[in-house]
């Protein structure tokens, strides 16, 4: 028993010793390029909360903000990459081990094959957790669809960028809305699209062994900023310029995702959660410095 307790010690360390992805006090330059003028959301700043450089086969590709109590994220931001819409399948789903250790490497990594999670399930969600939800499914705040290398698609398939999604809602309007946000910065959008994609919860929670375990998302809300905007685009698309957001209820019914100005979101997030009142998406509302005011900059 002794040589197998050993052995297993020594797995568990390889583990941790060979992948971490980066939980910082202070985001790093590198990963401030997922970040509209490399500035988080303001108003979060009070809260307890991680923030995490995803790292994946040697490189940052996205940031999140995780809520190490319900093991879920606040949100995660990246950038978009036009693409095709089409879904890595073949890729395992990941975990950090840096959320429950001080680390070495910086990646995230596979779940052992080896019955090890309960080190660091404290911190993070485990795919026991998503084992018998029936009404739920995970889904991905920075989405695969998102991207286009086959790398930035793999590294979205972590569960700190995973909350619980109501099935209905997962593949029904907020699928429609991933696609539709998609189809609009592969058109119009000329320069870099920043997205920052996140939650609401009011206490629910799925719960595994008479433990609460993961915090159950009420709605769901994302908006992105693009300054370089293609001007010649029909009007109706070009009102949701520089910036647009849009949130939905995670539910079976009455889960239609509504789309807003982000001003709008924001007011809306204020009245929902617990972010401050001077709670702002994107640095100086996703107007560029270099750009005169218009009128489409204060719609």
């Amino acid at each position: 028993m002794s040589v197998y307790r050993t052995e297993r010690k020594l797995l568990y360390l390889l583990i941790v010793v060979m992948a971490r992805a980066e939980v910082q006090d202070n985001i790093s330059q590198e990963c401030k390029q997922f970040l509209y003028m490399g500035t988080m959301p303001r108003g979060l700043e009070e809260q307890p909360l991680k923030k995490i450089c995803q790292y994946y086969s040697g490189k940052p590709r996205f940031f999140t903000l995780y809520d190490t109590f319900s093991h879920t994220p606040v949100y995660s931001a990246y950038t978009f990459k036009r693409s095709d819409g089409s879904k890595k399948v073949d890729v395992p789903w990941m975990y950090e081990p840096q959320l429950s250790l001080v680390s070495g490497s910086r990646e995230m990594m596979q779940f052992p094959s080896v019955n090890i999670h309960k080190s660091f399930e404290d911190s993070q969600a485990v795919l026991d957790d998503y084992s018998d939800t029936v009404i739920f499914e995970r889904g991905q705040l920075n989405p695969d669809e998102h991207q286009a290398d086959p790398d930035d698609k793999a590294a979205t398939y972590t569960l700190t960028n995973v909350v619980p999604r109501v099935r209905e809602f997962n593949i029904g309007p907020w699928k429609v809305h991933e696609h539709t946000i998609r189809k609009r910065l592969n058109n119009y959008c000329r320069g870099t699209a920043y997205v920052v994609t996140g939650v609401t919860t009011s206490g629910q929670s799925i719960r595994r062994h008479n433990i609460n375990r993961l915090g159950i998302p009420t709605y769901l809300w994302s908006a992105y900023c693009c300054v370089d905007f293609d001007h010649n685009a029909p009007y109706s698309e070009r009102l949701k310029f520089p910036a647009f957001a849009a949130h939905g209820l995670n539910d079976r019914e009455n889960n239609r995702v509504q789309e807003m100005r982000v001003q709008q979101l924001e007011d809306f997030l204020k009245r929902v959660t617990y972010v401050s009142s001077s709670f702002q998406i994107f640095y100086d509302n996703c107007v560029s410095p270099n750009t005169v005011n218009s009128p489409l900059h204060s719609a």
